[in-house]
């Protein structure tokens, strides 16, 4: 069993992100090798990750800070405590303030 702060890596991560392009992340569960991944992913304020496919159903929860979730012309706002529900189509998250999102992702098989 491992244990970690989510709490403490955010702060971690906001400050690579500060030192650098705006974004930092980690995987904390799973990888690329299985179905389930979970990655902490801190954006600095305006930073967005750009639209972009979901490989398979998707939450994303915010630790800390505010961002909006697009897609197909809707807009979803979360903040810390929030879990959004990631459509299965094309779309985008910009941060509206520092934040840190913690998005868990469940590959379909075809996707494998």
């Amino acid at each position: 069993m491992r244990k970690m702060s989510l709490d403490a890596l955010s702060r971690e991560l906001l400050e690579r992100a500060r030192d650098g392009s705006g974004r930092a992340a980690e995987t904390v569960c799973g990888g690329h090798e299985q179905r389930l991944r979970q990655t902490l992913i801190a954006l600095t304020a305006g930073t967005a990750m750009q639209e972009h496919e979901s490989p398979g159903e998707a939450t994303l929860q915010v630790i800390k800070g505010r961002v909006q979730l697009t897609s197909n012309g809707d807009t979803w706002d979360g903040r810390d405590g929030d879990l959004l529900l990631v459509p299965d189509a094309r779309h985008a998250v910009n941060a509206t303030e520092d934040a840190a999102v913690l998005l868990t992702v469940v590959k379909t098989r075809a996707a494998d």
